[in-house]
């Protein structure tokens, strides 16, 4: 008798294959037979009528303090992601001396807007190297698979402290860098990551350690981690200097002659795509493995009510201190709405022609296709008031949007239409107050597949499944077939989508974050452990710690 048979549904096996309607039977987490079956089982889930599909593979989340109050690892775990990747960015919790707890959490703080004081009371820092700070997660018992990188940023700190901010390594120093690299890799983790943005700085508004690091310093990294089978992970300043970077990649290929993994944006020119298009041909045409990532849609900054506002002014800060019950009151006291109006007219902030309407649907509208500069002139007001205006008819519920990047979907699907470069890059975990893009694997369906048809639902649950399954350097994930982990979702594709982003505080101190809950899918099975159900965890847990040893 088996575990658990998903029958008669539309299976879509991750490998691009067209899809076939057959049961799929599991035993002991393992897929153990896929046909037409008559046996038994302890637990049957009827699939007729919808697609089953591998469990999604999140390849850039900053869970590693999440996990830590939060092993169902929500958002994510809402929209099929069964097996997600940390440590992305170059920012990490290992290695860590016993002196150095709150420097990084600090500056996971202020390069991935996750409170430090969360940080350090949510996570029990028991661990000093990497294989220590992977035991500590094993026992959180996740909901879902994770895998960690081990970061650029702690280890140079680990080696060089605070010399590692401004300065290069020693020859000495650089072994012991490249040293910890590898020991990390062979203790688990799944690769480096590496950080070159000049956006992300210390909490002094230093650059994170490794951001000015030495084209040899990476390289000899690279030479490391490709000896040990990991992954590079990279955060690139190619809108800075597109040539260095590029020719950085080249030899960190070279070097690792492994898998290499880098995080990009689409520009705002239908043909901005292209460049990166052009590079990741070129570098994948000479017999390298580049691959790139990017979010599937615009994405940058969302307000209302429950959040940041637009304007910044002394009755707009006094309304942020305000819980959303007193801002609920404070915007229908018509006096103080004045003064709010006032000030905004006074000292502008936010341009609100750049400031889309997500709806009042049940599902958030993220096509920037309504301004509230536009709905302010329709409306002849002030964009203020329009926004004060939405929030009371909302119940303070309304959002906008801001896209920073990839405004153009143009230049997105054309970066998309590249064999190497996937969706992603939802930053789960992280700028929780301020963005949402965990539902980003849900957008892909139903835009991307359904709605501008760029993908056909093969190729997309490819995108989602196999293809960054392979990236991660797993063998057996990220399709359906007999001898594979049992990591699966049950879709209702006709009800698929994400409901609106909403504010909750269930963080460590009752700190805010953004969640945003799927629908559609009907069951997330992890290991053979059925999850969800009907869009709602149910609170069994599934996940393992996924160990990379070379």
């Amino acid at each position: 008798m088996y575990d658990l048979i998903i029958r008669n549904g539309t299976i879509v096996d991750g490998s691009g294959a067209q899809p076939v309607t057959a049961d799929i039977a599991i035993s002991a987490g393992i897929i153990a037979k896929i046909g037409d079956l008559d046996d038994a089982a302890l637990e049957e889930i009827d699939a007729k009528g919808h697609v089953v599909t591998p469990g999604f593979v999140d390849l850039h989340t900053h869970l590693d303090a999440q996990i830590g109050w939060d092993p169902s690892l929500t958002p994510i775990s809402w929209h099929g992601v069964t097996t997600a990747l940390m440590g992305n960015c170059g920012v990490t919790f290992a290695p860590c001396r016993p002196e150095d707890k709150d420097l990084l959490a600090a500056m996971m703080e202020t390069v991935e807007d996750i409170p430090r004081k969360a940080i350090r009371e949510g996570l029990p820092w028991s661990w000093e190297d990497y294989g220590g700070y992977l035991d500590a997660i094993e026992e959180m018992n996740p909901a879902i698979n994770v895998a960690g990188l081990v970061g650029h940023c702690a280890v140079r700190y680990y080696v060089m402290g605070d010399r590692s901010i401004t300065e290069q390594p020693t020859a000495d120093e650089l072994a012991q860098i490249v040293k910890i690299v590898g020991d990390s890799v062979r203790a688990g983790a799944a690769g480096f990551s590496t950080n070159r943005f000049l956006g992300h700085y210390m909490p002094d508004g230093r650059h994170v350690p490794g951001t000015h690091a030495l084209h040899d310093e990476v390289e000899a990294i690279a030479t490391e981690v490709g000896a040990a089978g990991g992954l590079m992970q990279n955060v690139l300043n190619l809108g800075g200097n597109f040539e260095g970077e590029a020719e950085l990649l080249r030899k960190e290929a070279e070097a690792a002659n492994g898998r290499i993994l880098f995080s990009i944006t689409a520009g705002a020119k239908d043909s901005s795509g292209q460049r990166v298009k052009n590079l990741l041909e070129e570098l994948n045409a000479d017999g390298l493995d580049v691959s790139a990532i990017s979010v599937p849609r615009g994405t940058g900054f969302i307000t209302g009510l429950q959040c940041g506002f637009p304007w910044k002014s002394d009755a707009w800060h006094q309304l942020a201190d305000m819980d959303l019950a007193g801002r609920l009151a404070a915007i229908n006291d018509t006096t103080f709405c004045e003064k709010l109006v006032t000030e905004a007219s006074e000292k502008p902030g936010l341009p609100p022609e750049e400031l889309f309407w997500m709806g009042t649907e049940s599902q958030p509208d993220y096509l920037g296709s309504t301004s509230l500069s536009s709905m302010a002139e329709d409306a002849g007001e002030h964009p203020a008031q329009t926004y004060l205006r939405l929030a009371r008819e909302t119940d303070g519920l309304g959002l906008f949007t801001m896209q920073f990047f990839n405004k153009n979907l143009k230049a997105l699907a054309n970066l998309f239409s590249s064999d190497h470069c996937l969706p992603g890059l939802g930053d789960a975990g992280a700028h929780v107050g301020q963005v949402m893009d965990s539902g980003w694997s849900t957008f892909v369906l139903t835009h991307w597949h359904k709605r501008a048809q760029l993908f056909s639902l093969p190729e997309a649950i490819h995108k989602l499944t196999a293809a960054p399954a392979r990236i991660l350097g797993l063998s057996d994930r990220g399709l359906l077939q007999e001898g594979m982990r049992a990591d699966i979702n049950v879709i209702d594709m006709d009800r698929l989508g994400e409901k609106m982003p909403r504010i909750v505080h269930d963080f460590p101190f009752d700190s805010p974050r953004f969640i945003q809950q799927g629908q559609g899918y009907m069951a997330t099975i992890c290991n053979g452990t059925v999850i969800l159900r009907d869009d709602e965890l149910t609170g069994d847990r599934g996940g393992e710690v996924i160990r990379h040893y070379g």
